[in-house]
């Protein structure tokens, strides 16, 4: 089940609903903990590993086709082996931080080779008018190497590396496990840090941050009343952001309001 997930949690996967449903929906980290949860019975430690998985990858960005890890593999590959062994979100982390890093990337690149060979094939039948041919190297041959590449190698890693974790784990010494156990924790964290670099455009905005983790650590508010409040403040500056633009564009003898009002400026 897991491997079946992962395949329909690719980019290219067909059966779902193109990249929303499939790679931005089932494949991503948070989804396939809860789905990896109920596979293996246990949907709480399943969630609880698929939200520390999602906050290391939570800024992964691939660019040009080039990705540093690949997210379906770590998601499905590491929560789906954590869930087999120790049910652990730490140990979770650092699996799917392997996995994805690893074989992962192993047969992303292995499938994209293949897909210039799909592509030859799908040109040439086009170049012959012949409809058929342009279906199979197109969609079905691509979604049978997607399946094979995705599903199967997932699979044999749960299958057969669940004994190993397990030996590994219960042979190391206590500072080994204890060791992992930080570092999983730390990674969360790092993937926060690094989307917080991409978001925050001054650092007096980090403002904000400081005052959310006041409310949810000294003043005891629950996560739901923070993003109320969240998107409360988020709303507020963008009317004073808006309404400041206005003025600034009339006096610069602009006429077009509302181009000076919503254009950013890390955009144009």
């Amino acid at each position: 089940m897991c491997g079946v997930f992962c395949y329909l949690g690719a980019i290219e996967s067909a059966p779902m609903f193109g990249i929303t449903g499939s790679f931005y929906g089932v494949g991503r980290p948070l989804v396939a903990g809860l789905l990896c949860g109920l596979v293996f019975g246990d949907v709480t430690q399943g969630v609880l590993c698929g939200v520390a998985v999602q906050a290391v990858f939570i800024a992964n960005l691939s660019t040009g086709g080039a990705t540093n890890s690949e997210i379906t593999y770590a998601s499905y590959g590491g929560i789906g082996l954590a869930m087999a062994t120790t049910k652990d979100p730490a140990v979770a982390v650092t699996l799917s931080v392997l996995v994805g890093q690893t074989f992962g990337l192993i047969f992303y690149n292995t499938r994209m080779a293949a897909y210039s060979f799909f592509n030859n094939g799908a040109q040439k039948a086009a170049e012959e008018n012949n409809d058929r041919g342009i279906t199979l190297w197109h969609v079905v041959y691509p979604q049978i190497c997607t399946f094979f590449l995705r599903a199967v190698p997932v699979f044999l890693a749960i299958y057969f590396g669940q004994g190993l974790v397990d030996s590994l784990l219960n042979s190391v010494p206590e500072i080994v496990t204890h060791i992992i156990s930080v570092l999983g924790g730390v990674l969360p964290a790092l993937g926060i840090g690094m989307l917080m670099n991409i978001v925050v455009k001054d650092k007096i905005q980090l403002v904000f941050f400081f005052a959310g983790f006041v409310l949810l650590s000294f003043a005891g508010l629950s996560m739901v009343a923070i993003v109320f409040i969240a998107v409360l403040v988020a709303y507020l500056v963008y009317l004073s952001s808006a309404k400041a633009a206005v003025p600034a564009a009339e006096t610069s003898g602009t006429t077009n309001t509302d181009d000076a009002a919503y254009e950013d400026d890390d955009l144009f």
